[in-house]
């Protein structure tokens, strides 16, 4: 375990834990008190760093964290050794196991898993939630016949059917067309059920923001938990303004003064048109800084600086408008505290052609997640 960071590489992603504990707290007051929060912590917390994400939610509220994988539950037990934790994914009926010996909440991903897992675990107890498909095709029951059939090999085996949910499709588009359907399909699916489980949970943070009748009994905030609204109508839905917990930063290695008609980075592809100043910043594509960035603006004192020439694996280089020091501050995601001026991630995925989710769960494990510090 490395106890002190001096000396390493300064690129790291910034995660503010007070605006995490914020955003979960006003979302947990939007429900009825009897309605869980379940923070939805897959992906590495969408790559602001699971442990971090989840500390903070615990302490606003969470009654349940929720990852997509065995890998991810285990890590978290590891943690948390009391909360509920539910892989939303499917596992391999091997795993059952590993999730009975640290109480892993398992999901039941379709008939044919229940009856292989069936078959081959017999042993102790083990809580399931099982998955609904009401519309998005991807895991999940999708008839009645299929709920009596889950219901039968429940009875023969150490399953406890703790809860039922489903995820919408279009919870975070203008029409509601396809939620209502979604929501219809849920319920009919849960009324086959011969009792009905004590967790229903379909609200995504889209779901949980717009719609107050599909909350149930609990609501899964993945994005809203980060601060970073899934579409800007539904951010204006809210009572409360979200914050922004990632920031992305680094330092200046070096700074040049490029000459007219000399050109950086593979390919020489950017040739300066004047004598500029350029600085290498310790970034790169292998970090999550994609190459089709190169033109995106860093921050460096508070104003915006473009990315030039070819983004390599682990470095790329700035323009700038003024000399500055090897050492001077960069803020690639994140607000500037002296001047305001702010890169969403956003403005990334704008650039790229892609949704701010990938550019989040795209950012390299190999940049250290660190706290605010307040």
């Amino acid at each position: 375990m490395i106890e002190s960071r001096e000396g390493l590489r300064p690129t790291i992603v910034e995660v503010d834990q007070a605006a995490i504990r914020n955003n979960a707290r006003r979302m947990k007051e939007r429900f009825r008190d009897d309605v869980d929060l379940i923070a939805v912590v897959k992906a590495n917390g969408y790559g602001h760093g699971s442990a971090i994400v989840a500390e903070a939610a615990i302490e606003a509220g969470a009654s349940m964290i929720a990852v997509a994988t065995g890998e991810e539950a285990l890590q978290m037990r590891k943690r948390h050794q009391e909360i509920p934790i539910l892989i939303l994914g499917p596992v391999p009926v091997t795993f059952i196991p590993k999730a009975a010996k640290y109480r892993i909440t398992l999901t039941i991903p379709s008939v044919d898993w229940l009856e292989r897992a069936v078959e081959t675990y017999r042993d102790e107890p083990i809580t399931v939630h099982l998955k609904i498909d009401s519309g998005m095709h991807r895991i999940g029951v999708e008839t009645i016949e299929d709920v009596k059939r889950v219901e039968f090999l429940m009875d023969q085996s150490a399953f406890s059917l703790e809860g039922a949910f489903t995820h919408f499709a279009c919870a975070d588009e203008m029409d509601d067309t396809m939620t209502a359907v979604q929501k219809e399909r849920f319920e009919t699916l849960v009324a086959a059920l011969s009792e009905r489980p004590r967790m229903l949970h379909a609200a995504n943070s889209a779901a949980a923001s717009l719609y107050e009748d599909v909350t149930y009994d609990a609501v899964r905030v993945g994005f809203h938990l980060y601060g970073i609204p899934v579409a800007p109508h539904v951010a204006a839905q809210l009572p409360f303004s979200l914050e922004r917990a990632l920031t992305v930063r680094t330092e200046v290695t070096r700074v040049s003064l490029l000459k007219k008609g000399e050109s950086v980075s593979y390919g020489a592809k950017y040739v300066a048109p004047k004598d500029e100043w350029v600085a290498t910043l310790p970034i790169g594509y292998a970090d999550g800084l994609r190459r089709a960035l190169t033109g995106q603006d860093v921050l460096i004192r508070g104003k915006r600086q473009p990315i030039i020439g070819t983004i390599c694996m682990d470095q790329c280089l700035v323009r700038l408008d003024e000399p500055v020091s090897p050492g001077e501050p960069v803020i690639l995601i994140g607000k500037s505290e002296t001047s305001g001026e702010e890169v969403t991630v956003e403005e990334w995925a704008n650039r790229l052609g892609t949704i701010p989710y990938e550019i989040c769960t795209s950012l390299s494990p190999r940049m250290h997640r660190r706290v605010k510090q307040s």
